[in-house]
């Protein structure tokens, strides 16, 4: 079983993922700041991370740079609801896997997450 970590500093959306992700099947870890996130991954595998943008320090953009270099070959999707097109292409430029809006992310992030573990599967197994 895949473990995905849930990287989002809102409370509700956090729970919503996690709870979408653990009825897909996964095992979830859930983080609301990047801190803990940064913590969390050195004590625990994950297969995958799935991380906002908007978040107080590190924002978003500077995590998913923190994990792209410590961790290249982790996976990463990146959902956003209050950045433009433009700025999840950026995310997309500094490493992430995937990236989706927070208005798709209920119907599309369970088939991205397994699009990616299929694409790219965990090397735990």
């Amino acid at each position: 079983m895949s473990t995905i970590l849930v990287i989002d500093d809102d409370l509700a959306v956090l729970k919503f993922f996690g709870t979408i992700l653990e009825d897909a099947g996964y095992s979830v870890q859930l983080c609301h700041s990047g801190g803990d996130a940064k913590k969390l991954l050195r004590q625990t595998p994950i297969d995958l991370v799935v991380l906002d943008l908007n978040m107080p320090e590190p924002d978003g953009f500077d995590l998913l740079k923190e994990l792209r270099a410590a961790m290249p070959g982790l996976r990463i999707v990146v959902v956003s609801g209050y950045l433009d097109g433009a700025l999840l292409t950026a995310a997309k430029w500094l490493g992430a896997t995937a990236v989706l809006s927070k208005s798709d992310a209920p119907g599309m992030l369970v088939k991205t997450v397994n699009d990616i573990l299929q694409k790219f599967p965990p090397e735990s197994g």
